[in-house]
């Protein structure tokens, strides 16, 4: 470590120094790296509510949970995969549209000095140029099966903005996009496109399937960011951001649906063919960020080499999958 990067770290460490954190969220998939992430920080208190003990929804829960705090990352969710967003499009915009406005509401009444709002790559419109660039976000209406999702994850932006207007509330917003990594969802109604092709491969395999169907055509690509990164990325977001922009949060690469499973099929060892349902929707036909801003404006880079993090995910699934018999 050379003298400028130890300087920079003593200057992060000193940002935790004394801090009360709330982390919403913090049992989820992301929340769980970056809970670990910040107790290495050694802030004064760090507070991270259960989903059964406190419904962020209703504005007594959220008046709780806020009070004393210096920090808000509010990762809470209700997410899924294409599907999930399909079948329950009306519960994920009211849950996510509530449990932002009111957490921010009452964070701002009760005086927290920052919030970090963790939006989604779905709000960007479904025609969005690659790499998608953040002054995009209102050049259009986002792709439809995931449009009260990504819509109300983007009202917090909305909200950040005017509440930096009229109270001066120091309010970020973070466009992380698609996530994959240990801990993820296997839920076959929830999960997202990785560990959702990761257990057909892997059970396929176990099963001796001679093919395993995966939806759309396959050309639609995504771009993809380990977990691990994401989390660093908050955090250094929280450290040093202070603007009112949104900031991209990725990897910059870009991979097709086609692609990602044959790599999956090649890493679990799965033999079989691959039956593409062209009745099933592809999603947004193309994702990759730009992510410049980032970069400039609080140092992140991904780190993670994509087939390694792969790797690291089917490997944690297998183990989870062997020990406890969970994802069965």
């Amino acid at each position: 470590m050379n003298r400028g990067e130890r300087n920079i770290s003593i200057e992060n460490e000193k940002f935790w120094q004394g801090k009360r954190v709330l982390v919403t969220g913090g049992s989820g998939f992301v929340g769980q790296h970056l809970v670990e992430q910040i107790k290495e920080k050694q802030p004064r208190k760090l507070f991270v509510p259960t989903h059964d003990g406190y419904d962020l929804r209703q504005r007594e829960a959220c008046e709780e949970v806020v009070q004393g705090r210096d920090l808000v990352i509010h990762l809470a969710a209700n997410v899924g995969g294409i599907g999930y967003n399909q079948k329950y499009p009306g519960e994920l915009f009211y849950d996510n549209l509530m449990m932002g406005a009111l957490l921010m509401e009452e964070a701002r009444k009760t005086g927290v000095k920052k919030f970090v709002a963790i939006g989604t790559v779905c709000a960007y419109p479904r025609d969005t140029e690659v790499p998608f660039k953040e002054e995009d976000l209102w050049k259009g209406y986002p792709e439809e099966t995931n449009a009260p999702y990504g819509l109300a994850k983007k009202m917090q932006l909305v909200q950040a903005q005017a509440y930096r207007q009229q109270y001066s509330f120091n309010a970020i917003f973070l466009l992380p996009v698609n996530l994959y990594g240990p801990g993820d969802k296997f839920d076959p109604e929830q999960s997202h496109v990785i560990p959702a092709l990761i257990k057909k491969a892997v059970e396929a395999r176990e099963e001796g399937k001679d093919h395993i169907d995966v939806w759309g055509s396959g050309t639609a690509t995504r771009e993809f960011l380990y977990v691990e990164d994401c989390a660093e990325a908050i955090l250094l977001a929280a450290e040093k951001y202070e603007k009112p922009d949104p900031v991209n949060i990725g990897s910059g690469m870009e991979i097709s649906i086609k692609d990602l499973v044959e790599l999956i099929k090649e890493l679990v060892g799965y033999q079989g063919k691959i039956v593409w349902d062209k009745t099933k929707p592809d999603g947004q036909p193309r994702r990759c960020l730009d992510t410049l801003r980032a970069e400039k404006e609080f140092g992140f880079k991904a780190k993670t080499d994509f087939k390694k993090g792969l790797r690291e995910t089917i490997d944690w699934y297998l183990e989870e999958k062997n020990q406890a018999g969970k994802f069965k």
